[in-house]
């Protein structure tokens, strides 16, 4: 599909044809840049924001259109306008502003890559195209465009929902929604060649090895690290199709059903052992593949059962701000999963990078009070008074 690349380099770029911030009550991001901060609403329509006038002024041929199409509902309706809803909008007003030629068209951005891209109608269940029309309509009554069909907005929600991207930013944390029709013609692997990345708004595929001339470049759509199982159902859900990559044809035999069990499965009693755990035939425990072993079920659902309590004591806590205790108790479901899950499993990687980024969140440089909180990865929080140079 392209050219020969070496590990790391870039195989291809581009900017969204579309693209929305992920707006909601709690938080608000400039249209040009995502950025959160110095934020001011746009005075006619009380919907986009931006960060200042640079961003302003480079939206400003599609926003003007979307304002106006915005501008038309009474304050209650732009409630109801989401980031799916904008994008959609912003979809047809890019396509009317390329067919007028007032803004350009080139091979890699303009409308029939767009109408190109595969929308899977035929494997979608009735309750969802039920929600597609329903939202299609909403859209047709904002824009008041005779010549578009409900229908035809409907298809182009489904090639969204198979199609669009989630931009993050370098800490992988979702900023907005942009439809890149480039890239969305690469296809998945579970072994891929080549990850996707964000700069920005711009979407930048680069090689993670080797991809020799006139080997097609493959990226993964969803995370890597689970079983066969866990990937083909996600895929399925969220893409509509069934991997058949050199991993997932595996599905059932020996080195599937080992990987299975160290990434989703539990641990042997013995913590000097490395052995992965199946299901005994009678259903009544685990057994250990390596040194024999049995776990009972009761002894994991209990504490499975307490790591669960724990999980939803930090939801509660997060919500409240509460920081410091919800590194705490993180601390605390890492050492029940440490008992119960098998050191590379998926679940325990989990908690590890949620309590890296709790520790991360208390590292707060206060020069107010001149205390430095610091979280260090042995679970303390030690407090440094700041000495000022003489």
């Amino acid at each position: 599909m392209f050219s020969f690349h070496v590990s790391g380099e870039v195989i291809i770029s581009q900017e969204p044809y579309v693209c929305v911030p992920n707006n909601s009550s709690s938080i608000s991001r400039c249209d040009g840049c995502f950025a959160s901060s110095n934020l001011k609403k746009c005075s006619a329509c009380q919907v986009v924001w931006y960060c200042g006038s640079n961003c302003q002024k480079l939206d400003w041929k599609l926003h003007r259109l979307e304002c106006q199409v915005l501008s038309r509902l009474d304050k209650e309706k732009r409630k109801s306008v989401t980031p799916s809803i904008r994008l959609m909008l912003k979809l047809y007003l890019r396509r009317k502003l390329q067919n007028d030629n007032v803004i350009p068209s080139t091979t890699t951005d303009n409308y029939s890559l767009v109408e190109a891209l595969v929308a899977h109608m035929s494997d979608i269940d009735e309750k969802q195209l039920l929600l597609y029309a329903q939202i299609a309509n909403l859209v047709n009554l904002i824009l008041q465009w005779p010549e578009i069909s409900i229908n035809e907005i409907a298809e182009n929600f489904s090639k969204l929902a198979c199609n669009a991207h989630t931009i993050c930013n370098s800490e992988l944390r979702p900023l907005g929604t942009g439809l890149y029709p480039v890239i969305s013609i690469i296809n998945h692997s579970c072994l891929p060649n080549a990850v996707l990345v964000f700069e920005g708004r711009l979407a930048v595929v680069r090689a993670v090895q080797h991809v020799p001339k006139g080997a097609e470049v493959l990226i993964s759509y969803i995370e890597t690290a689970g079983s066969t199982m866990t990937r083909q159902k996600a895929l399925k859900e969220q893409y509509l199709f069934t991997c058949t990559c050199p991993r997932c044809i595996k599905l059932g035999q020996f080195d599937d059903i080992q990987e299975s069990a160290i990434l989703e499965g539990y641990r042997c009693k013995d913590d000097g052992c490395s052995g992965f755990l199946l299901r005994d035939s009678d259903d009544k425990g685990f057994t250990c593949q390596q040194c024999g072993l049995v776990r009972s079920k009761e002894e994991i659902k209990k504490i499975a059962s307490e790591v669960n309590i724990l999980s939803k004591k930090t939801l509660a806590l997060t919500s409240c701000g509460n920081h410091q205790e919800v590194v705490s108790t993180y601390k605390m479901i890492e050492k029940l999963q440490k008992k119960l899950y098998h050191p590379f499993s998926v679940n325990l990687m989990q908690t590890r990078e949620k309590l890296i980024k709790g520790y991360i969140h208390s590292s707060i440089l206060c020069l107010g009070c001149s205390i430095i909180p610091v979280g260090n990865l042995n679970g303390f929080l030690v407090t440094q008074k700041m000495q000022s140079n003489p």
